[in-house]
């Protein structure tokens, strides 16, 4: 019985600018995709919850969308995620490039003083970089704050990925299991549905088109001959936008469809009928009453 009364558990958040890895390294350690990832920013505008489970231990990770200065009312709510979620974990990992601190580094290393927990300095894409160029990176983090530990690690390879696993249980309470052994996510399927349709349209499209996209899961629970039928809806800005989404003769969109349809199957395991609509909401980014309607709720942050 040992064993059960050393289990530890708790919540570690993730933060860091955009793109540096923070929902690749999610994925790898839940071993499916539950955040998406691309080489754009605003990727991530929620937080996402992943869920880590072995017989020691079971980590919450906390994906947030990377911190920036804010410019429109989706910024600040993407920012306010962010921060909000750290007075509520029991770690933080800070990932970074492997480089030395730059101006976005620096501003997110301040926010991070206020914090009470452990913070992490995790250098990821170590597999770009020789060895011999860490130690002056880690010395460039030195300077900006009190780092509990320093862990290179690669999020797509899954080099020091253990370690950092080690230093996570070292660190964790002692605490129960939140979640069933197979739960690899807190949030709602429709939620994660809607992340791969728009992952999609970030891989399909290029320009302004991406930031000004989103999806909400209009229906995801009936079935017509074995197949779950699920219909979405893309909200664009503008009717060019709209015009680039749908694409000559439907190309585009019918494109769209086809590569999320089978994410979403991988996902669900089984058959769908997935239905795409496309509509113009002209500045949605910045229409409060809109953002909430489709899921980008300031109550998550109180």
């Amino acid at each position: 019985m040992s064993e059960e009364k050393d289990f530890k558990s708790g919540f570690v958040a993730l933060v860091g600018r955009p793109n540096v890895g923070k929902s690749t390294l999610m994925n790898y350690l839940v071993g499916q995709k539950v955040a998406i990832t691309s080489n754009k920013p605003q990727t991530t505008r929620n937080r996402i919850s992943g869920i880590y489970t072995s017989n020691e231990m079971q980590v919450v990770f906390v994906d947030t969308p990377g911190i920036f200065k804010p410019h429109s009312k989706l910024d600040d709510y993407m920012d306010k995620a962010s921060l909000s979620s750290l007075n509520d974990v029991d770690l933080v990992l800070f990932m970074v490039e492997p480089e030395e601190a730059g101006k976005g580094d620096q501003f997110i290393a301040e926010q991070l003083k206020n914090v009470k927990v452990p913070v992490f300095l995790v250098i990821n894409k170590i597999d770009q970089v020789h060895p011999d160029q860490l130690l002056p990176i880690i010395d460039s983090y030195r300077k900006l704050g009190d780092f509990a530990e320093f862990l290179p690690i690669s999020a797509t390879q899954g080099n020091g990925v253990s370690d950092l696993l080690n230093a996570i249980h070292k660190y964790l309470p002692e605490g129960p299991q939140y979640y069933g052994s197979d739960q690899i996510t807190d949030r709602p399927e429709y939620f994660v549905v809607a992340e791969l349709i728009r992952e999609q349209i970030l891989h399909l499209t290029s320009q302004e088109v991406p930031h000004a996209t989103a999806v909400a899961v209009d229906q995801m629970n009936q079935r017509v001959n074995g197949k779950l039928q699920i219909d979405a809806t893309i909200y664009v800005e503008r009717d060019g936008q709209k015009g680039i989404l749908i694409g000559k003769g439907g190309k585009m969109l019918k494109q769209i469809g086809i590569n999320s349809r089978k994410q979403i199957e991988d996902l669900l395991g089984e058959k769908v009928n997935l239905r795409l609509w496309v509509k113009v909401q002209p500045n949605w980014r910045s229409d409060p009453n809109f953002l909430k309607r489709i899921g980008y709720d300031k109550k998550e942050l109180s």
